[in-house]
């Protein structure tokens, strides 16, 4: 596909333009450290992870589904025993991350200004809207964006629907992310070019295989590579 073809990139925001699954990882061991009187630490991730993932269809994804999906761990763990002393712990640890500074990550800004003028770029991300929306502004990238998507889900329906609303055809765009997962399968089912920019550390849920054999697939190391990438498949 020439990227003479393309008009629209689609870009994650968590973990591929700023630091995200980092500040959950230290949540994580600050949250098990506060149940270690009840059990391992091994066990408590674990169980976390499994009421992360039975409570996503009711939560969505964000810091505040996270916040309630480790008070109910606590509960279930210490067997209705957590002390209140805990949950206020938990909540806030909660509060914090979501006032956490945003940390952009290497090579953002300067891809987006090399990119702005010559594609539309599009934000396209889960997660909750008011903290999404808090990371945004701090990142300062907003004016980058001619379009901003924060979504419940991103499967093929959400990309062809993001895509169309912009004026093109998926066969018209590229989506680049860290999740292989939500950001690059999805997109490439679509029929959009999907390049895969991996990230030091990935949410367990957002794991799978990388299609390497389909033809709009592509893995680059950092988003610098990227206007280097648009140049080869011109």
């Amino acid at each position: 596909m020439s990227s003479n073809s393309l008009t629209v990139i689609g870009f994650d925001a968590d973990d591929t333009l700023w630091q995200n699954e980092y500040f959950f990882r230290m949540t994580e061991e600050k949250f098990a450290a506060l149940l270690g009187d009840f059990a391992d630490s091994d066990h408590i991730t674990e169980r976390l992870i499994e009421a992360e993932r039975r409570n996503l269809e009711f939560y969505g994804y964000g810091i505040k589904g996270f916040t309630l999906s480790m008070i109910e761990t606590a509960i279930e763990v210490t067997e209705d025993k957590v002390p209140a002393s805990v949950l206020h712990d938990i909540l806030r640890t909660g509060r914090e991350m979501l006032r956490h500074p945003v940390e952009t990550l290497p090579y953002v800004r300067e891809t987006l200004m090399e990119l702005h003028d010559r594609y539309r770029l599009v934000m396209i991300t889960k997660g909750d809207l008011f903290d999404q929306e808090r990371k945004l502004a701090q990142s300062g990238l907003g004016e980058l964006f001619d379009d901003v998507q924060i979504v419940s889900e991103k499967n093929r329906h959400t990309y062809q629907r993001i895509f169309s609303n912009a004026g093109r055809t998926p066969l018209e765009s590229m989506m680049v992310g860290n999740s292989l997962k939500s950001d690059i399968i999805p997109a490439i089912e679509a029929g959009s070019v999907g390049v895969y920019v991996p990230h030091d550390l990935t949410w367990v849920h957002e794991h799978a295989e990388a299609p390497v054999d389909n033809a709009r697939f592509h893995s680059i190391d950092h988003l610098g590579e990227l206007p280097e990438l648009l140049a080869k498949l011109s």
